[in-house]
């Protein structure tokens, strides 16, 4: 066996933060062990996961994303990595685009990129397509299930309205692996602050208690709508940052912005 070197990009999304690799350079024969040797915060770079970045295989989309967590499962959707994905696809010089459509395993996104006179990305706004309420083969009843509100953005979650957000650390774990849920649950912890803002941390599937999630936002948002306890715009505010988030009446559409930010480059041994 030999080794060799893998050029990489970390970024974050509002804290959630991800390794980046350029698949179209470098081929990973396992995704999934890399993503739990590297996402290490103690022997690896650290990370909340591996995000590996193509072009598309079908023609309605420009590139394709691919997401491993922590754990090494692979992740249908992540919002906040779509959103530095496009920062990255465009200052890195991939596209000239400011509207990207992005393969992911729910489907394909649009990626629409604010551009400065600089010529560098400062927002990204992410069509995340309708949510979903129906439980389907994500959710079986249980009599004692904590009281929440399920909705899937591509991925599942369930949002429990609380007065204590920090009862993600005693509840998180012990819900994502609910019996409730056959393939486990994203889970939010969400406090209504004030009107239109809404405090949220969150336990994700797969990595634990992450910075922010994006497709957690928009459940949460989505949630607190059909709830009657927020309008159809929010701003969702997580430990890492602060994301907007509108579910328009017009196309049933959830649109989630927010920043994305490169952390730093370097270079890691792969074995071979």
């Amino acid at each position: 066996m030999k080794m060799r070197k893998i050029a990489f990009t970390k970024m974050h999304g509002a804290g959630n933060d991800y390794i980046y690799v350029d698949a179209t350079r470098y081929e990973l024969s396992d995704p999934s062990e890399a993503a739990i040797r590297w996402s290490d915060r103690h022997k690896g770079i650290g990370s909340d996961g591996l995000v590996l970045i193509s072009r598309s295989p079908v023609p309605e989309a420009d590139f394709m994303m691919r997401i491993f967590n922590a754990d090494g499962s692979e992740a249908m959707m992540c919002g906040n990595a779509s959103r530095c994905v496009g920062k990255y696809l465009y200052e890195r010089g991939l596209t000239r685009k400011d509207e990207i459509k992005l393969l992911t395993l729910s489907g394909v996104k649009s990626l629409f990129l604010q551009v400065n006179l600089k010529d560098k990305v400062e927002q990204v706004t992410v069509d995340m397509l309708e949510p979903t309420l129906e439980r389907g083969e994500w959710f079986r009843p249980t009599a004692d299930l904590v009281r929440g509100t399920f909705v899937s953005m591509g991925n599942p979650h369930y949002v429990v309205f609380t007065d204590d957000v920090d009862d993600v650390l005693r509840l998180g774990e012990a819900l994502e692996r609910h019996p409730a849920f056959p393939h486990r649950c994203n889970i939010e912890f969400a406090q209504i602050v004030d009107k239109g803002q809404i405090r949220v941390r969150v336990w994700e599937r797969g990595s634990g208690i992450t910075m922010a999630c994006g497709t957690g936002a928009c459940a949460t948002a989505v949630a607190a709508f059909m709830e009657s306890r927020a309008g159809r715009s929010s701003r969702i505010i997580m430990d890492g940052g602060e994301l907007e988030i509108e579910w328009r009446e017009t196309d049933n559409h959830v649109y989630m912005s927010g920043p994305a930010e490169f952390v730093f480059d370097g270079e890691i041994e792969l074995l071979q």
